[in-house]
This record gives C-alpha cells, structure tokens and sequence, in this order.
C-alpha cells in the first residue's frame, strides 16, 4: 500500500527485453541499504518489486500485462520517474491510500496557470470517469490529487507549486498519456452497488 506522497524523483537508467519481461534500472536517491529484495515501490503510481540493486540503482521487470495496461512501455533511458516507497504501519498518510494499481490510462487535455498554482485538465478512459466525484482523490503518475471538477470523462486538479517542482507533474503537457489510479473506496462503493 501506498499514499500518494512522492518520496523521490527517479531516472530510467536503463531498458532491456529479457527472456521474461522487460527489465528497468531506476537510480534513485533512496538509500538502498533498507530496501530489501522484494520489495515494492510505486513508479509513477504503478507497484513494481525491486529484483536487483546496486549503488544508487535498482532493477525491477515489468510484464506485458502492465506494459499494455499503463504508460511504462513509453518509457525510454533518462525518463524522470515519480517514486514512494510502499508504507509501513505507523507511517503518516499524508495522502490517501493508494494500492499502486493503475486503473487507467488518461490524457491531459490542458494546463494552465492559475495564480501559482497549475490547473490540469485530464480526459480520462470510459467507463472509468464514472468513478472520479468532485472534491474526491484520485492518484496521477503516482501522486495523490483532489479532485476539482468533473465534467463527463475530464476531470480537474490544481497543483500548487511545491507539487509542480518536486514531482514529474510539472512536465505535465497537452497530450501526455498519464497513470491513473482511481480512489480505491469509489471502486467498492462501485462494485457493491453492481452486485446488490
């Protein structure tokens, strides 16, 4: 599990096709002598488990279930990547809960400055858009956001700035394809109102 917070701002250092999967090295600033083997991390809001590290790198591969089903089979060497360690009980959730299970891929339709803040609007796969409420969260490249506006399938969020320079969010442009990750309680609220 996870919360949304943005922990570390990552590089693709490399890309290979094995004979499995395909198999990413992130550099990270993590200190890797308290990430075990196994372990999960978040990349742009997509669980990944690290299969191998090395001094201020680790490796994870990725399928082609996940590859189809999020933006990782863009990503190419030098590609900045939002990072979060999975949380451990006592943690603050400062953002929601997140499970790093990518719903969605969506489209950002415009951004636009707003005081100091950045307005982001971002089309969003149907039926998926049925799940996003106003002034609800949702998780975009692996960073929790509240929700302003629904209109049909685009959705709104403000990012103030501290989230536009610490996060890869401030690369946000028209037509990017984004992660999405949609508010875990609205997909059993969902599932519950189909099955009653």
């Amino acid at each position: 599990m996870f919360t949304g917070i943005v922990t570390d701002v990552g590089r693709v250092r490399s890309v290979r096709q094995t004979n499995r999967d395909r198999r990413y090295e992130i550099e990270t600033a993590f200190d890797l002598s308290t990430v075990d083997l196994g372990a999960s991390i978040a990349h742009a809001g997509c669980c990944l488990t690290v299969v191998e590290k090395g001094e201020g790198w680790f490796a994870v591969e990725v399928s082609g279930e996940t590859l189809d089903k999020t933006t990782l089979g863009d990503w190419q060497e030098g590609r900045r990547v939002n990072l979060e360690r999975a949380a451990r009980v006592g943690d603050e959730l400062g953002g929601h809960i997140v499970s790093g299970h990518v719903d969605g891929v969506g489209e950002v339709i415009s951004v636009a400055e707003e005081g100091g803040s950045h307005r982001v609007r971002i089309r969003v796969p149907r039926p998926l858009h049925r799940y996003i409420a106003p002034k609800g969260s949702i998780t975009v490249e692996g960073v929790s956001l509240t929700v302003n506006e629904v209109e049909d399938d685009v959705f709104g969020v403000n990012l103030i700035p501290h989230t536009w320079d610490v996060t890869t969010l401030g690369q946000l442009a028209p037509g990017v394809r984004v992660n999405l990750e949609i508010d875990m309680l609205a997909r059993y609220l969902a599932r519950w109102r189909e099955t009653a």
